[in-house]
């Protein structure tokens, strides 16, 4: 369900799930309405976590300009198959710790979590049930950013690939903003692409990197560079630590950056 916005243009929608499970302890920012998936059947988790992408990808949908707050990356699944139902063209920036590039026949995890980009430029069709309808965004429409920790297979993947790799750092993701043009972007945030230090409790650290005043920067340059139409803060603590006040303030920092005033 669409939130009731937080009063400066975006639609603020929430998804306490980490893939199928449900978080229910996550505390909401005010002026949201959690995205509750539906009754989730016993069956494998790929098919529970396709039918939570189905319900994300309706709320987005429906959001004049949707910002998603998630407990996990794999929901940017849904969040682009939404915006593609009311954009013909959505290029993808995507600021992470990690890759997230894996498919079933390189990870070495079998994490899902760790897929989503991979499944969003095509590589990994038989994660997405047919009632998505999500269609595979070029990699020359997608702008990675930092991505420090790889799988080798992963690293392979990404160097082979057409996706622009760029540190994160405001310059260098402004400047591989040019090839989109007037493409209209669907921004992606792992808090996990912030150095592991300032953020305790992260389900998977990703070591020394960028500050959280650095990050914040890149949002801010990207917001006022590219044509934004929808963004994800993807909130990947433990689930004990998900309420944590250094928690609350990095979504808080990253919400101003967006434009969006957070209220806990």
């Amino acid at each position: 369900m669409t939130s009731n916005g937080t009063g400066d243009g975006w639609d603020l929608i929430v998804s306490p799930w980490h893939l199928d499970e449900h978080i229910p302890a996550w505390a909401v920012p005010a002026g949201a309405t959690a995205l509750v998936g539906p009754s989730l059947p016993a069956a494998s988790q790929l098919q529970r976590v396709n039918l939570l992408h189905q319900s994300a990808a309706a709320a987005v949908a429906r959001g004049a300009r949707p910002l998603l707050l998630s407990c996990d990356c794999a929901a940017a699944i849904g969040a682009v198959a939404g915006l593609q139902r009311r954009y013909d063209d959505v290029a993808v920036v995507w600021l992470d710790g990690h890759g997230d590039f894996n498919t079933p026949a390189t990870t070495i995890s079998g994490y899902l979590g760790g897929m989503p980009l991979a499944v969003l430029t095509g590589r990994a069709p038989e994660l997405i049930s047919d009632p998505l309808g999500l269609r595979a965004v070029a990699d020359n429409r997608v702008v990675l950013a930092d991505a420090r920790d790889l799988d080798p297979a992963e690293r392979d993947a990404l160097a082979a690939s057409q996706v622009a790799r760029v540190p994160a750092d405001p310059a260098a993701i402004r400047s591989a903003l040019g090839p989109l043009g007037r493409t209209p972007v669907y921004l992606h945030i792992d808090v996990d692409v912030i150095d592991s230090s300032q953020l305790p409790g992260l389900r998977y650290p990703a070591g020394p990197g960028p500050a959280l005043a650095q990050i914040a920067g890149c949002v801010t340059d990207v917001i006022t560079t590219a044509e934004v139409i929808g963004a994800c803060i993807a909130c990947t603590w433990l689930p004990e630590h998900i309420n944590d006040p250094n928690a609350h303030e990095a979504i808080t920092r990253l919400g101003t950056a967006f434009g969006a005033q957070l209220a806990w």
